[in-house]
């Protein structure tokens, strides 16, 4: 799993970080190009994709959530699920490609999906 997390990395412009979260917050495997925490990456995130699930699932009738991208002043990250129970964490900076990241992060997630 390691090896698809370090090609993702390097794929994707802009992104220093991909990891495998669990919806319960725990960190699966993770892979950083810089210092970072991607146990409080995982574990932050992991509460945004249960709450999106809830709101498109169960409140507003949308269905699975598909992918969620989040947008901050220092920090964007990409979240694709992987299963019901695990998600794909891409952690990217300021120049980012957010379609590089879905390109390849949708990928990355379907060849996951087989390992998990």
């Amino acid at each position: 799993m390691l090896s698809h997390l370090t090609q993702l990395v390097a794929d994707v412009d802009g992104a220093w970080a991909a990891a495998i979260g669990g919806l319960d917050g725990l960190l699966v495997e993770g892979h950083a190009a810089a210092q970072a925490d991607l146990n409080l990456l995982v574990a932050e995130h992991a509460g945004l994709m249960r709450a999106s699930g809830a709101a498109y699932g169960d409140t507003l009738g949308g269905g699975s959530v598909r992918e969620l991208y989040l947008r901050g002043e220092r920090l964007s990250v990409y979240l694709h699920p992987i299963t019901s129970a695990f998600f794909l964490l891409l952690a990217l900076d300021a120049r980012s490609n957010l379609g590089q990241a879905r390109l390849y992060g949708r990928a990355a997630a379907h060849r996951l999906e087989a390992l998990l």
